[in-house]
């Protein structure tokens, strides 16, 4: 009777010891599943934007399309998530993610080191190319004539950034918008546009009597911005960035809106 009695405590005690490894090994799932990455609304990646940066993000009728859309919709698939995109002004987007209120800011944003004091960011997923926009017959034939000239530029942008460092200030009109800026090249309101080689194209496409320096301005890497607390959501979406290059998607999603010429 007693090796009966001794047997079930013994019994008992293995079937708690189970339970409580097994209880253990969920706690540890569902932490690291906690610990994994966290997002500002659970399921979904918010990504900042400003939506008039073409062929990068802009509008399709109500929808923000192009490569960044495209590319956050990918990475948010291979991070299982739904992606939302807010679209705002481009000097907004650090402070939306380095706040909180965003999860990342793609829009053919630079990495620069005053960015990264406030953001960390990603690894790069394009590379672009500051240009000169001039009115056809222009006396601005090389970037080195801009000295002395008013340059409209995009608010916060590198373009902004590297003008008022080269022209100073002063010589340097801010708009919101890259295309306001180009408004006020055809108005004759500034002399030229420093811009993104591909934007640039769409604006001098859609706008007669506008053409681009041959002479190339700054050569940059583009980037996500992600808010510098979340680094397991950074290398989460590294991660993501690493295994769609690696299958050819980022290729494709570039090459579908800048054909290699």
């Amino acid at each position: 009777m007693k090796k009966k009695i001794l047997s079930l405590v013994l019994i008992a005690a293995c079937a708690l010891t189970v339970c409580a490894c097994g209880s253990g090994s969920a706690a540890s799932t569902g932490e690291a599943s906690d610990a994994a990455f966290s997002t500002v609304n659970s399921g979904v990646l918010t990504m900042a934007t400003n939506a008039y940066f073409p062929p990068y993000e802009y509008y399709e009728g109500s929808d923000i399309v192009g490569i960044d859309a495209e590319i956050a919709k990918a990475v948010a698939d291979k991070l299982g998530l739904t992606l939302k995109i807010e679209d705002m002004e481009f000097d907004s987007i650090i402070t939306a993610v380095s706040t909180g209120k965003a999860d990342m800011g793609l829009a053919g944003m630079t990495v620069t080191e005053e960015r990264k004091q406030n953001v960390n960011f990603s690894d790069t997923y394009a590379t672009g190319v500051q240009v000169v926009i001039v009115a056809e017959g222009s006396d601005i034939k090389s970037v080195d004539d801009l000295q002395g000239k008013k340059i409209g530029v995009q608010l916060a942008t590198t373009g902004d950034i590297y003008c008022c460092d080269d022209f100073g200030t002063e010589n340097v009109e801010e708009y919101n918008k890259g295309n306001d800026a180009v408004m006020a090249l055809l108005a004759g309101k500034v002399d030229a546009v420093v811009i993104d080689n591909e934007p640039a194209k769409s604006f001098v496409a859609a706008n007669e009597g506008l053409t681009i320096l041959d002479s190339e301005y700054v050569t940059e890497e583009y980037a996500a911005a992600l808010n510098k607390e979340n680094t397991a959501l950074l290398e989460a979406v590294n991660g993501a960035l690493a295994e769609l290059k690696a299958d050819g998607t980022l290729d494709s999603i570039i090459n579908k809106y800048i054909p290699a010429e």
